[in-house]
């Protein structure tokens, strides 16, 4: 039995948030759409998004890059999703300042971690149980601890900075990754994707 999936990518709209670490969730739904070869962007007014619907295998999956600011995600959001079971079968990608640049997570039913997209949309759906592809952006010492920012300012500063020269490689290897595993839940399950994101 097929599953129809929505899957939102996070970010800011407009260009001056285009390359900022904030919008990984964006980025990885543009790579996304040009490795599948999907259908080109269309404005959705009422669902103030940008959205593709697809099939990717024999599910079906719409597609929803957010036209509000990271804090109002869910205003898109909570007009698809009406009830918990459906809440089950959405997947929202995002950046995740608790991880390292390289590093991604899937999550499912776990607490937004702070992050204000993430909770804009666990309070327009009223419910934490949806499947979240989390990507690291923070950078690590060299004995391999994260270099998270302190305090409120610098954390706004980092996140809405661009990624430097020098993590350009990781980042791009980070979102070919990111694109696999997605296509990996929507195929074949967060269970199985989760089981072999180590592997891709």
């Amino acid at each position: 039995m097929s599953t129809n999936y929505i899957v939102v990518g996070l970010g800011n709209p407009g260009e001056e948030y285009v390359e900022t670490r904030h919008n990984v969730g964006r980025m990885v739904l543009d790579a996304f759409q040009k490795s599948l070869a999907l259908k080109d962007w269309q404005l959705d007014n009422k669902l103030k998004a940008l959205r593709i619907e697809a099939k990717v295998g024999k599910n079906k999956a719409l597609f929803l890059k957010p036209e509000t600011f990271m804090n109002k995600s869910g205003e898109s959001v909570k007009l698809l999703i009406k009830s918990k079971k459906a809440a089950e079968t959405l997947i929202v990608i995002h950046d995740d300042l608790d991880l390292p640049l390289g590093k991604i997570k899937i999550s499912f039913a776990k607490s937004s971690g702070g992050h204000k997209g993430v909770e804009s949309v666990m309070r327009a759906i009223k419910t934490e149980d949806f499947i979240r592809l989390r990507l690291g952006i923070s950078g690590e010492t060299s004995s391999g601890k994260i270099k998270k920012p302190d305090g409120e300012e610098k954390v706004i500063d980092a996140i809405l900075g661009d990624f430097k020269k020098t993590e350009a490689l990781e980042l791009k290897k980070t979102i070919k990754r990111a694109v696999l595993a997605l296509e990996l839940i929507i195929k074949e399950g967060r269970e199985r994707a989760t089981s072999m994101l180590g592997t891709l």
